[in-house]
């Protein structure tokens, strides 16, 4: 009984140290990627991240902010994997001048723009607040480093009040700080993503109109790999994630345009 179970124990041992060296690898390949995710991803980006984690077992390390200047963060060296802009253009730049991977680029969501008051029918379905006299301040993000606040004033550009209520602007650094402006009261309504007023409760999503898309040009936001990342093959992986029909239709409940 003793010999046989020496022999048990010899045969198993391979086994044990075969599993051990799977799981290493396992391990080693399950890295962390690190994300610069324009701000109005932001709830998308919390939904998402658990169910990519889960599917490929790498981490995702998301840091949120304006486009323009996760762009020049990226420019000036910081160590993240992929890029999802809010708009397309600075992914393109960064392909130009080899910062980003070319192949690496796609379309990932086209993003809808909303006026937005924290307040339950204080903003109409048609917009027609902006031509009256009941706010005082409005909130948009800068449209010199936010595509969203770019896309209010184009819109209010279109409408031509731009001129009028131009110096009623409460600017943010990026949609999620014009967001809170709004959201604590501070200022009456402000031009944010429909993304963001669907990520809220039901409960506290106040009112919005869904500004027309032929108002302004259109919010596609393009994501890459970027040429530094110290994991490719985790960047890779979330990239190809975010195409999957399962993101899809995450990103589409949050009022984001999807290509098939």
């Amino acid at each position: 009984m003793k010999r046989l179970f020496i022999k048990q124990q010899r045969y198993f041992a391979p086994i044990a140290l075969c599993c051990a060296l799977l799981s290493n690898a396992s391990f080693a390949l399950a890295d962390e990627v690190k994300a610069a995710v324009a701000a109005n991803f932001t709830a998308a980006i919390k939904r998402l991240t658990p169910i990519f984690e889960q599917q490929t077992g790498h981490k995702l390390l998301a840091s949120f902010g304006a486009t323009g200047q996760l762009y020049a963060q990226i420019n000036n060296g910081a160590p993240f994997d992929v890029f999802l802009a809010a708009d397309d253009q600075a992914p393109q730049q960064l392909i130009k001048s080899g910062a980003a991977i070319a192949n690496s680029h796609f379309i990932y969501a086209t993003g809808r723009l909303a006026l937005w008051s924290s307040t339950p029918g204080y903003v109409d379905a048609e917009g027609k607040i902006l031509n009256s006299d009941k706010f005082v301040k409005i909130a948009i993000a800068n449209p010199k480093t936010a595509p969203y606040g770019q896309a209010a004033t184009d819109t209010l550009s279109a409408l031509g009040l731009l001129d009028k209520l131009s110096p009623k602007f409460v600017i943010g650094e990026n949609i999620a700080q014009t967001q809170q402006f709004v959201s604590t009261g501070n200022v009456e309504l402000g031009f944010i993503a429909l993304a963001q007023v669907k990520g809220l409760p039901a409960s506290d999503n106040g009112s919005y109109w869904l500004v027309p898309a032929t108002l302004h040009k259109p919010i596609e936001q393009g994501a890459v790999v970027l040429s530094s990342s110290k994991n490719s093959a985790g960047a890779s992986a979330f990239l190809a994630f975010l195409k999957s029909p399962e993101a899809g239709a995450v990103i589409r409940e949050l009022g984001y345009e999807v290509a098939p």
